[in-house]
């Protein structure tokens, strides 16, 4: 008990450590420009078949299963507004998150890791290159940034979705769908999604990175790296949506 304590605590602490690393290094040039823009197209381009995929069926199981209890009592025309509000505010965020917790925060835990076992991270150093800089920095920014503009692609492929899914049933016209979609949705519906959309981004690459960096040595460390990345960033995602909607149901 005693040894699982402490072992808590010093991992805490290298956590907190390499947090306020991050910052240090983020603001003090030179930047790393060039691995930045490269991250952002690993992370956010090639990230996008998967989100649409995602995105269009959460539009469209959400619209075919909401369809028949709004029909009962005689509400089908609600079901657009319904289905853009349910995306926008809490579904495509947090699954979006989700599947970038497991393809992005995976693939950086086990990259650095394999790069730390390697002794490539050691390397960098004796070359009088900053690892944390180029592995880090530039990884957690592009994650900061990319997620938030994969979740609003969601947004998009899953109003979509829902557009495919009403039109199964009826002939509902896409302006008029879309009519009903934007009556439907305010700036504070959208505003308060959109910025715990980049915490979700921050901690997805914050915590990947933190797992492979640390990593011990030997091959086995490397699917461990990965594996508790994804365990991690996933906790952390659903932590910071509960917060999200505390604090956006005291001031909004």
């Amino acid at each position: 008990m005693v040894i699982s304590l402490k072992k808590g605590f010093a991992e805490a602490g290298n956590a907190t450590l390499f947090i306020a690393r991050f910052f240090r290094e983020a603001i003090k040039p030179p930047y790393e420009i060039k691995e930045f823009i490269r991250q952002c197209y690993i992370i956010g381009y090639k990230s996008m078949p998967l989100v649409a995929i995602t995105g269009l069926i959460m539009g469209l199981v959400l619209t075919i299963q909401s369809r028949p209890t709004l029909a009962e009592f005689g509400a089908e025309s609600w079901l657009p507004g319904m289905v853009a509000l349910s995306l926008i505010r809490e579904i495509a965020p947090v699954i979006t998150a989700l599947i970038c917790a497991g393809k992005i925060s995976s693939g950086i835990g086990a990259e650095l890791g394999s790069m730390k076992v390697t002794e490539q991270i050691d390397a960098m150093e004796v070359s009088a290159i900053n690892p944390y800089k180029y592995l880090v920095v530039t990884r957690v920014l592009a994650t900061t940034l990319m997620v938030p503009l994969l979740v609003v692609f969601a947004d998009g492929i899953g109003i979509l979705g829902g557009y495919a899914g009403i039109n199964i049933h009826s002939d509902v016209t896409m302006y008029r769908y879309f009519s009903q979609v934007l009556s439907s949705l305010d700036f504070l519906d959208i505003i308060p999604a959109t910025i715990k959309t980049f915490f979700f981004g921050f901690f997805i690459g914050l915590i990947g990175c933190y797992k492979g960096f640390t990593a011990a040595n030997g091959t086995e460390s490397v699917g461990k790296a990965a594996n508790s990345a994804v365990v991690t960033a996933s906790l952390a995602i659903f932590i910071i949506d509960m917060m999200a909607v505390q604090l956006t149901d005291l001031f909004f």
